[in-house]
């Protein structure tokens, strides 16, 4: 009988979810069933198999055997291929690192030495470059450089031996002075008069134009507020083709002017410390009975007026006296593009003692002898008024500051009558300018 309606009373039928979980569960467990037997059999048949021939089943047992052996041996042959690998590696990276190592080595032992036979490897000059590229930075003077004096980069020479005719028996070095020999002179300069101050100036043989200019203007008077002061000019020997004429020319410059000295040593700018010497030994050995000396170059305005003044005030000392425009803490220029340029096998201090600036510096007369006594265990190099600051230092002494020291004056950027008036020094630019000013500041009239 079928019953219409709703669902009859005290029925209880489940949710439709509760119904999909029984359904889910049993099927699981008929997968699960089958599973198992279908794994039976299997295990059956291999054992019925195994049982039937023990031969078989050593066999299988054999050859699981040999794979899994096989499987381990191909490791360990990786792992062995791979130490090998790992140890040759090794072994080239070390000979590579000693490699690089010894060719530095020998790379910087190239660039170093002074063997002649060195420099005639074909690398020698391609290291030699490479190794010469430190420390570039140019350090300048403490003046401004006056356009006549900037050193041209590609005429720089490539080497700072300090280059001369080397006399028979070298004492000490090369910038001893004594080495050399006076072949020009004026010995009774000193004897007929003595002087209160004796003006030195180093210049070159062929620079006429620039000894004329001083005759002309502060080296024309021998008597200069009631102190007789006496100009000498320095020169060293000239080398060129034109040689014998250049000398001939100086012998009749000083038959008519009685002022040169002139030594046998090369001049050259690299030989400015062996001149500087020069001139101290001239003093110490043919003009002892001057009071003092000057050391003043050939493009230098001095107003002699101002220093004679300057130096007959009661309080400047008569012994071991050096003054000028003063030099503190100036550091080695190790450049080789620079003019100033020191290798540190001349001078291998980083600073240069306090030294008073080359245009022109004052001393008493007792110092020249003193000079080229203490100069003798002073290794030379080209920086010579550095020079004389380490001479005076292994004395004992010191520069001292003038009692003005805005008379000292380098560089000026115009000519200026009143200013001119007062100071002591200034650098010019030429013979041309040193005349034309001291014309101007000797005119009738007050300069300021």
């Amino acid at each position: 009988m079928i019953v219409q309606g709703g669902p009859a009373e005290g029925v209880v039928r489940p949710p439709a979810s509760a119904t999909g979980r029984v359904m889910t569960f049993n099927l699981r467990r008929l997968l699960l069933s089958a599973l198992r037997r279908a794994l039976k059999a299997e295990v059956g048949v291999l054992s019925s198999m195994l049982s039937a021939s023990p031969l078989g089943s050593h066999r299988l047992v054999g050859s699981l055997s040999a794979e899994v052996q096989g499987i381990t041996s191909h490791k360990e042959l990786v792992k062995s291929q791979c130490h090998q690998k790992k140890h040759l590696f090794h072994s080239w990276f070390q000979f590579l690192v000693l490699f690089c190592l010894v060719l530095f080595v020998l790379c910087y032992t190239l660039s170093n030495s002074s063997q002649p036979w060195l420099a005639s490897l074909p690398l020698h000059k391609h290291y030699q470059r490479i190794f010469n590229r430190t420390n570039k930075v140019f350090q300048p003077p403490a003046y401004r450089v006056h356009p006549k004096h900037r050193v041209k980069l590609n005429g720089i020479p490539e080497t700072t031996e300090i280059p001369t005719v080397s006399p028979t028996g070298i004492q000490y070095h090369q910038a001893y002075a004594r080495n050399y020999h006076f072949i020009m002179d004026n010995e009774e300069v000193c004897k007929t008069k003595i002087p209160f101050l004796v003006l030195m100036v180093p210049v070159a043989p062929h620079n006429v134009q620039a000894r004329d200019a001083i005759r002309e203007t502060w080296g024309k008077r021998s008597v200069v507020q009631g102190e007789v002061v006496l100009t000498l000019f320095l020169l060293g020997s000239s080398g060129g083709a034109n040689v014998e004429q250049q000398q001939e020319k100086l012998i009749q410059e000083n038959l008519q002017h009685h002022d040169l000295i002139q030594s046998d040593f090369m001049d050259t700018y690299l030989n400015l410390t062996i001149k500087t010497m020069v001139i101290m030994d001239w003093l110490a050995t043919h003009c002892r009975t001057a009071a003092y000396a000057m050391k003043i170059d050939s493009d230098m305005f001095l107003n002699i007026d101002n220093l004679v003044i300057m130096l007959q005030k009661p309080g400047i000392p008569k012994m071991n006296y050096l003054t000028g425009l003063l030099m503190w803490n100036r550091p080695v220029v190790r450049s080789k593009d620079s003019k100033w340029y020191v290798p540190e096998e001349m001078y291998p201090e980083a600073t240069y003692p306090t030294y008073t600036l080359g245009m022109g510096y004052i001393f008493s007369n007792d110092l020249p002898e003193k000079f080229v006594g203490i100069s003798k265990s002073i290794k030379p190099f080209n920086i010579e008024d550095a020079y004389i600051g380490m001479c005076i230092k292994k004395l004992g002494y010191a520069p001292t500051s003038p009692p003005n020291p805005s008379q000292f004056r380098a560089y000026n950027t115009r000519y200026d009558r009143c200013e001119y008036s007062k100071i002591i020094t200034y650098i010019l630019g030429s013979p041309q300018e040193l005349v034309k000013y001291w014309t101007d500041l000797k005119k009738p009239g007050p300069p300021c």
